[in-house]
């Protein structure tokens, strides 16, 4: 089940990332709802209505805000709802708008990296495959290798040598659109590091939010998966990086250097 979703779920997301434009933001805007709602849950306030229908408003709201350039705007809206949200949450306030800021970064994330002119559907695969490789190649050299333990606490079956094993996985794709000819190879492969080590972080920041309130899986929406947390949990923090990156080098609407190097 694991593998028959992934093969059904990652062509159709590649397919409406190719797309780009509106298509593309109203598939990352039902993710980051679902995100919001995973995360609510986990944290046990998902059946307050009010918290709930902000959250999921505000995200809907700011997705044709961002998509126009109305940033003043968003930025209203987000920060709205993050008061809003900490006057209805109260003694939880902390941890349900620090969900609605997690749904946040992978929202912006996604739609910042993709929005690139020249370059966005090629970031945004990039960015794609160094996680799949990283969680890939974690978990095969995690079972067939072992040895001891990243953080037991936090996550028992992650070891050292599934990281480095995802580490090496990641270089291999950064190495692989080098010799495509997408960019500078010295680039692409600390490009490709850094993503690779955030990724397996946002994997371990997940697994501790969930430890925190002794929850196994975020959901079971995906068949094989658990939740879409579970799923998107390296993603979410690697694009929130990669989008940054981006913006610090010259921004996404094509005139400057985006995420790659070329």
């Amino acid at each position: 089940m694991r593998v028959l979703a992934a093969l059904v779920l990652a062509p159709i997301t590649i397919a409406i990332a190719w797309l780009g434009g509106w298509p593309w933001l109203w598939l990352v805007t039902i993710a980051a709802a679902i995100l919001y709602y995973e995360w609510q849950m986990i944290v046990g306030v998902w059946r307050n209505r009010f918290i709930m229908a902000t959250g999921i408003a505000a995200l809907g709201i700011a997705g044709p805000l961002l998509m126009i350039g109305e940033m003043k705007w968003l930025s209203a809206v987000l920060a709205a709802a993050c008061a809003i949200l900490a006057l209805l949450a109260r003694a939880q306030s902390a941890w349900v708008v620090g969900g609605f800021l997690y749904a946040t970064a992978a929202f912006l994330g996604a739609i910042i990296v993709r929005a690139d002119v020249a370059y966005g559907f090629v970031a945004l695969v990039f960015v794609l495959l160094v996680v799949w490789a990283a969680d890939i190649g974690g978990y095969f050299a995690g079972r067939g290798i072992g040895g001891p333990k990243l953080w037991p606490r936090v996550s028992p079956k992650k070891t050292w040598s599934g990281a480095i094993g995802g580490l090496l996985a990641s270089l291999a794709i950064a190495a692989g659109f080098a010799a495509a000819g997408q960019g500078a190879l010295v680039t692409l492969l600390v490009l490709g590091a850094v993503l690779s080590v955030v990724s397996q972080l946002g994997d371990l920041f997940e697994s501790a939010i969930k430890r925190q309130f002794g929850v196994k899986d975020s959901s079971h929406i995906i068949p094989g998966h658990g939740g879409l947390m579970d799923r998107l949990d390296g993603f979410i923090a690697a694009i929130a990086f990669a989008a940054l990156v981006g913006a610090l080098r010259g921004g996404v609407d094509g005139a400057g250097r985006g995420l790659m190097v070329w």
